[in-house]
């Protein structure tokens, strides 16, 4: 599979400058945070994962069953939720790619991690909840950039 030389660029960009404020410039939580952090994010990730499964996938499944009849109905209401719900389809399985990297601590464990907050980010716009995902988002950033460091 070919790359995208100014993606990854700007993906990288991205994530320098988001480090830059989440984790230099934002006040740094204390070290022992940071390890407890570190320490509880892969079964935290684990239990959250299979939680949020079931809930996707009766979604997914409800969706399909009512989907002639909301297409009918509300055309663009089906759309938005069909593609929120595959939106956050690929970001719970990232964050299923990323467990055996949070495990072994590297920093692609991290990044996958980092990539399904935004992937989330982006589901929460499709589905109009703009500030309850800004919220999630700038929160979620800020925790995953103050222990980047941990990650090698």
């Amino acid at each position: 599979m070919a790359s995208n030389p100014n993606l990854q660029q700007s993906l990288g960009g991205l994530e320098k400058t988001l480090n830059e404020y989440f984790g230099k410039k934002a006040p740094q939580l204390p070290d022992g945070v940071k390890d407890v952090i570190v320490n509880l994010a892969p079964w935290v990730t684990l239990i959250l994962m299979i939680l949020a499964l079931p809930a996707l996938l009766f979604l997914f499944g409800l969706a399909t069953v009512l989907a002639p009849f909301g297409m009918m109905a509300e055309g663009a209401r089906y759309g938005t939720s069909l593609v929120g719900t595959v939106v956050s389809i690929v970001s719970l399985v990232l964050e299923a790619l990323a467990i055996p990297g949070l495990f072994a601590r590297s920093i692609k464990g991290w990044r996958l991690v980092y990539w399904s907050t935004l992937v989330g980010f982006v589901a929460s716009l499709v589905s109009f909840n703009v500030v309850g995902g800004l919220l999630s988002a700038v929160i979620g950033l800020y925790f995953l950039f103050q222990i980047r460091d941990r990650y090698k």
